[in-house]
């Protein structure tokens, strides 16, 4: 399937019924990205808090269906934030996993990198100390250095000095969003394999299951791939970009009244 233009896209409230007519499933799956999908996107990521009517929405399609919200954020942290204690959380990009009852997952994998992103923590905030409006938030699995409120003037400078603190760890791979750059570890796993993963292990990888992602970011193109010959993906739009998703919001608004809709008919 091609890439097309965000802005090219169909609505996918306009084309609810026909996107579910579209699949010969009975039962969905609902993917959930955090930041600038169920909230909007804030200076500072402690501030992306859950609009109560967004929540109710979450809640209701969560007492119909399997709902999962994989999140770049740590795993506690956008616990946290949502609150809602009978769906599934994949933090850090799906390193970190939570299913309901207790259970939690975490990448072997990634444990063998968390001594490269201790040091790499130290040496992004010794660089960073001096630069007004910047943000270095750990994450257990990654590091993301926050630029939203920095001068446009000092924007460059940011790119580069955390070019030459990646530089410095092999180890660990550069990926970036919305005036935000990350380190992860550079391991074969992002949201779309941690969309497959919980999709197994939940028992949803058949033909009678249609997944749907719904995101807004770089990251979670991955997801849209993931999806795009055995589910719908969907992406919550602000800029002109190539997108794998199928059809597309405008707003977090927009998502909170597709999923109140989503509801009604599970």
């Amino acid at each position: 399937m091609a890439e097309r233009n965000t802005l090219e896209l169909p609505s996918a409230l306009s084309h609810f019924y026909r996107l579910w007519a579209a699949s010969d499933a009975r039962n969905v799956a609902v993917f959930l990205d955090y930041d600038g999908t169920l909230t909007p996107i804030v200076e500072r990521p402690e501030m992306a808090l859950l609009a109560p009517n967004m929540k109710d929405a979450v809640r209701l399609v969560a007492s119909r269906a399997t709902v999962a919200v994989i999140s770049g954020r740590d795993l506690q942290d956008v616990r946290n934030l949502v609150g809602l204690e009978e769906i599934c959380y994949a933090g850090s990009h799906g390193f970190d996993i939570y299913r309901p009852g207790g259970e939690r997952i975490e990448l072997e994998d990634g444990k063998r990198y968390l001594a490269d992103l201790d040091a790499a923590q130290r040496k992004l905030e010794e660089r960073f100390a001096g630069i007004e409006g910047s943000q270095v938030e750990r994450k257990k699995y990654a590091l993301a250095v926050h630029y939203r409120r920095v001068l446009p003037a000092v924007a460059e400078s940011v790119r580069r000095i955390f070019d030459e603190v990646a530089s410095s760890f092999p180890r660990l791979r550069t990926t970036g969003g919305k005036k935000v750059y990350e380190l992860r570890p550079d391991v074969d796993w992002h949201k779309g394999k941690a969309v497959a993963y919980l999709l197994k292990v939940l028992g949803l990888d058949h033909a009678g299951v249609m997944p749907l992602y719904i995101g807004d970011d770089l990251t979670d193109e991955d997801a849209f791939v993931e999806l795009k010959n055995h589910g719908v993906g969907i992406v919550v739009r602000d800029e002109a970009r190539p997108t794998a998703a199928r059809f597309s919001l405008i707003d977090i608004d927009e998502v909170r009244r597709f999923l109140e809709n989503l509801a009604v008919i599970l």
